[in-house]
Formats: structure tokens, sequence, C-alpha cells
């Protein structure tokens, strides 16, 4: 095909222009240079309307006071446990990266979610935490913040200085440049100009806004390209083992690698991130997976004492202690003889398609016990299934025969969770914790704060002291947690 030339074009004499009249044209010259002067005026004082995304912002100028004092940030998402296994991926990451841990609050029950690293379909780190802000900000609004702080006893780890941390609530403070006593307030409406400045910092702190003073540092690396690893030698940049699949890549028309990398080397002291004085995370859930790691596969750090203490440690992070005592003094004082526990989960996601296997291994170990144990078998239930719906189910078969089972329950009324969540509200381990930053409070800012949903906690606690054993339902993270309580002995005298 020949090229097309526009010098081989030859004007056509019935298009071609009439000559102007100068004089009339001098005056619509005149008002085009105006329209355009004012134009420039506007375009300069309100690059915000056509740039959103360009904000000119005053955060982290109360951060940059803090010499010295660089910040960590994460998106956690889906059910407790989950984001408990969060937390200590945060933790670690925070000791790694020298960097002050931001502590999270407590986010509703798949308030959100992330998706699946082996499907490769999971949520954007940038709406991870935006979606997390959002809510973390809904949560204040409605006087029902619980910090990861209030119900997980931290206190071993910030005395020794393992890690340093901060509350949420004073991280917002310092950084959207607001008193941290507008959270206290009773009623839950927020001014207008205040929620809008909340949004320019979740914005920012997102990855959505353009940060030109390099006050925040938004990881985009996720479960679809990235393992972080930390001292492997000769893995940094190395092709992780597993890939997606060519169905998979075929099917969702996708081309992701997956990489091996060091999150010290890319994140730590000679990266660019190193500048920024907040660094943020997507998601921190990890999970194993055909040999590999979902996103982060840190196990051991021999070279590094320090670390290598910490991982240990942070296996098993225990309740506070108003937590702790509750369920001990459930399993004493109520259930009192030897009991098994079944935490037993059949209402949520893919478990309520194996409600007959889950079922089947509680029958197997009941049978087992018939035949040594004097009867009724006190059994200690943990369910979503409520008591309502157990009719024709096996659950409601155990209820039925109370010469050979006793069944116990606790539920969110019970007096004993009520003033457990009241401990745990009047004690406010989370505005104790981090004291460097956690100044300027009012004492009585816990006061109309909604009692905390703690009924899970407490069951846990239970469960890790049943003394004739423990059926889990398998592939549940609760149940693993638990697991980790029982080998840990908590309930030992």
């Amino acid at each position: 095909m020949e090229a097309f030339n526009f010098n081989t074009i030859k004007p056509n004499n019935r298009f071609r222009k009439k000559p102007t009249n100068s004089y009339r044209s001098k005056p619509l010259i005149s008002i085009s240079i105006l329209a355009i002067f004012f134009f420039l005026i506007f375009f300069l004082f309100n690059t915000s309307i056509f740039f959103p995304t360009s904000i000119k912002t005053t955060q982290c100028l109360k951060l940059q006071t803090l010499k010295g004092h660089k910040f960590l940030w994460y998106a956690p998402h889906s059910g407790f446990t989950n984001q408990l296994s969060e937390f200590k991926n945060a933790v670690l990451m925070a000791a790694i990266l020298n960097r002050t841990l931001i502590v999270p609050p407590v986010l509703d029950h798949h308030a959100v979610v992330l998706g699946s690293c082996p499907k490769f379909r999971v949520s954007d780190p940038k709406q991870l935490r935006f979606a997390v802000w959002n809510h973390a900000i809904e949560l204040i609004q409605s006087h029902r913040y619980v910090s990861m702080a209030d119900v997980i006893d931290l206190s071993s780890l910030v005395s020794d200085s393992a890690v340093q941390v901060i509350d949420f609530r004073y991280f917002v403070s310092l950084f959207c440049d607001i008193d941290v006593n507008y959270f206290c307030v009773k009623d839950s409406k927020m001014e207008n100009s205040l929620l809008e400045k909340l949004k320019q910092c979740g914005t920012l702190l997102s990855g959505y806004s353009v940060d030109t003073s390099e006050c925040v540092y938004a990881v985009e690396e996720d479960c679809r390209t990235t393992v972080w690893t930390y001292q492997k030698e000769g893995e940094n940049g190395s092709i992780d083992s597993f890939q997606p699949d060519d169905q998979l890549k075929k099917k969702k028309n996708i081309s992701f690698v997956r990489r091996r990398n060091d999150v010290h080397a890319a994140l730590g002291p000679h990266s660019r991130a190193n500048l920024a004085n907040v660094l943020s995370f997507g998601s921190l859930f990890t999970s194993p997976y055909k040999g590999s790691e979902s996103y982060i596969d840190i196990h051991e750090a021999p070279k590094d004492q320090k670390i290598q203490s910490l991982i240990k440690r942070i296996e098993f992070l225990p309740f506070v202690n108003e937590i702790m005592d509750a369920g001990k003094a459930y399993a004493l004082h109520t259930v009192k003889s030897p009991f098994l526990c079944a935490q037993l989960r059949l209402l949520d996601g893919q478990f309520k398609n194996h409600r007959r296997a889950t079922f089947e291994g509680l029958k197997q170990k009941l049978d087992f016990l018939r035949q040594k144990e004097n009867l009724p078998i006190h059994i200690f239930v943990m369910t979503d299934l409520p008591i309502s719906n157990w009719s024709g189910t096996y659950l409601g078969d155990l209820a039925n025969d109370p010469d050979s089972f006793k069944l116990f329950v606790i539920s969110e009324n019970d007096n004993l969770i009520q003033e457990t969540a009241k401990k745990v509200v009047d004690e406010g381990h989370s505005m104790k914790v981090g004291a460097l930053y956690n100044n300027g409070i009012e004492k009585d800012c816990q006061r109309g704060q909604m009692l905390p949903d703690i009924l899970l906690h407490v069951e846990e606690i239970v469960c890790s002291c049943a003394s004739l054993g423990f059926v889990g339902t398998a592939g549940s993270t609760i149940a693993d947690s638990i697991e980790m309580m029982r080998k840990k002995q908590i309930c030992s005298p």
C-alpha cells in the first residue's frame, strides 16, 4: 500500500476560503484571547476539578515532625481469624523494615474481602486499602470501633520493643492533622469538612492520589505477582514455583508472573520506598499452596536473631486477660466435668457443602468416647447454625438424647459475654500501647462505645480447655487457631 502523502493533495476550489474582513475579525480575536486567559486562570486554581487524583494535601506535616519515625499500614480483610493472621504478618514486616505498625480495628466479618489468590482473582491493593479506610471510619462514626489491641495482648511485644505500634485513630489524627477527640463525640454525624478531609487522607493512603511529597509509598505488588521473602540467598527476583497454568491464562486472559522478592531489598533502607513516611501494603494474608506460599514466605531468619525470635513469638498471640479469664471460667465453673469441644462451621462459604462430612467426624469421635467415658458426655458446641435450626440434624439428635449427651452453648446475650465485653471496653488496652504517640485523648472517650462482639474469642478459649479432645471443621482457620491454643496448653495450671 502506498504511503499517505499530504504533499500530493491539491486544494479543491469549492472549499477555498473566502477572504475575511480583517476589520470584523479583530474584535473576535481579542475576545478569544481574553477567553483563553480567563480559562487558564480558572484552570490553574481549580486543577482538582480536572485531575481529582492530583490533590495538594497537608497530610504528613505532623508525621514529618516525628524525626526518625516511619509507619506501616496494610489492609486487613475477611473474618477475624484471617485478620489476626494478617496482623502477625504485619508485625513481622514492620520489624524487618524498622517501621512503626499502625494497629488496625477489628473489621466486621467479611466487610472487606480479598478474593482468591490461587485463582488470581483478587481485589486491587488500592481498592482494598480504600475499602478498609472507609469501613474503619464508619466504625468510628457508629461507635463500634474495636482495635486489634483491645482483644489481642500486645504487651509483651511492645514492652521489650520487639515492634513499635500506634493505634489507627492516633495515626489518623497525625496523618490528617485533626483532633483525635473528634472520634469521641457522641453524635455519630461528622461535619462535611471533616469527612472531606478524611476522604482525602483515605485516597492518599490508598494510593489513589498523586503524592508529590513522598509521604506515602503504596505497595502495588500483590499475590498475583509477588511472594515476599527475607534473607533467602539466590532467590531474590527468581520465578516462584506456583504460576497460573495455561488453562487459567487463556480462560481469564491473564499474563501474571509470580516472582520471589526480598522485602528488605525491595522496600528497606536502600529503596525508594524507604523515603516515605508511610509504607502502605494491601493484603498481608498468606497461606501454603502447591509447595509455595500465596504471598509471604518468611518462616525463618537464621542471619537475623531478632527477627528469628519474633517469628517464634508471633506464632501464638494470646487474647487479652479479660477474654482469657472468661473462657477459662466458663470451662471450669459451667461445664465443670471433662468435656469435648465441637467446632462446627456449617453455613459459611464452602463449609455448607460439607455438612455431612463435618457431622461424620463428630459422630466417630463420640462413638469412641461412649465406650470409655461415663455418660452423659459433656459437649461444648461452637457453631454458626442457630439452635432453632438444629432439628433434623445430628446436633438435634444429640440434644434429644440427654441420657448420653449434655450440650453446652454460649450466646452473645449471656451475662458472661456482656460483662466481659464491658470489661474489655473499660480497660481500653489500645489506648495504652504505643504511648509515645497516644497523647491528648480524653479519658472518657470510651464512654458511649457499643460493646464489642467477643463471643467467638471466648468460645475459642473454652474449646482450648476441652480435656476430652477437639473436633474441628476441616479447612476452617478458626479450627487452626484453636489447635494452636491447645498446643500451647493455655488452660494448664
